[in-house]
């Protein structure tokens, strides 16, 4: 049981001074970002931003949580026109810091990178939560103006691009529409258009009609001059009865005025 309870005793004392060292470690590394913060108050105030970031980075890379390095960071970044990379460090301040201040610090900043960044609608919003955090804030209250007077002016803008669309679509329409109407007219006037060929075609097609009338008729009728083959037949036959009845009548005729001739008595 003595030895049990040793083992636990020693155990016991290992993990408090882990703890402490712990501790130690993490006070110290504080102390370190407080430092490197200071550094880049600094260089910051010497308008060394590029240099002023890098410190503040530092600091974090010691204490993530160090709300002062993640604000400075953002302002270091803002004088660098780096409003994306801002923007980010500013809202970690609003969602970890507990002081009502710092979050109304950080949302008018977001406000004043998105101004920057011509993203007024985002201006506008970032300013009244701000305001939520701090009512007494006139610089921000007159932000909040300026963007909301930006925003509307924006508005209006895509309005009149909007109509100035509106009306070019509506013309294009329209010469399109016009375009089909020449496109049917010109059709129409090319299928009124007399194409040779196909009066040619016509002519011969009415020409051979009219032929085959004829014919018909000619074969119904015969023309003047012009006999059929039946009618000259009959015309023959005819004539041929007529000779015949005029040879019978000569032959009458002689008989009739000619002596007979008898027979001689002697």
């Amino acid at each position: 049981m003595k030895k049990l309870i040793s083992i636990s005793v020693f155990i016991s004392m290992m993990l408090s001074s882990l703890v402490m060292y712990s501790q130690k470690d993490s006070i110290s590394l504080q102390r370190e970002a407080r430092k490197l913060v200071r550094e880049g108050n600094k260089l910051y105030n010497q308008k060394k931003y590029a240099d002023a970031t890098i410190s503040y980075k530092k600091a974090l890379e010691k204490n993530s949580s160090y709300t002062k390095a993640t604000y400075n960071l953002g302002n270091s970044l803002f004088q660098e026109k780096n409003f994306k990379e801002a923007i980010p460090q500013y809202k970690i301040l609003t969602e970890n810091s507990e002081d009502s201040y710092e979050k109304a610090e950080g949302y008018h900043n977001i406000g004043n990178a998105m101004m920057e960044e011509k993203n007024y609608q985002g201006a506008v919003d970032a300013y009244k939560n701000s305001l939520r955090k701090n009512p007494n804030d006139d610089e921000t209250r007159y932000n909040l103006a300026v963007a909301q007077k930006l925003l509307e002016k924006e508005k209006n803008k895509d309005k009149d691009k909007n109509k100035d669309k509106n009306k070019d679509k509506d013309k294009d329409k329209d010469k399109d529409k016009d375009k089909d109407k020449d496109k049917d007219k010109k059709e129409g006037d090319d299928k009124d258009k007399k194409d040779p060929k196909k009066e040619n075609d016509k002519d011969g097609d009415q020409k051979k009609k009219k032929d085959q009338k004829n014919n018909e008729k000619k074969k119904q009728k015969p023309q003047q001059g012009k006999m059929s083959p039946e009618q000259i037949k009959q015309l023959l036959e005819s004539l041929k009865n007529e000779e015949k009845k005029t040879q019978k009548k000569l032959n009458a005729k002689k008989a009739k005025g000619s002596k007979i001739k008898q027979e001689k008595d002697w």
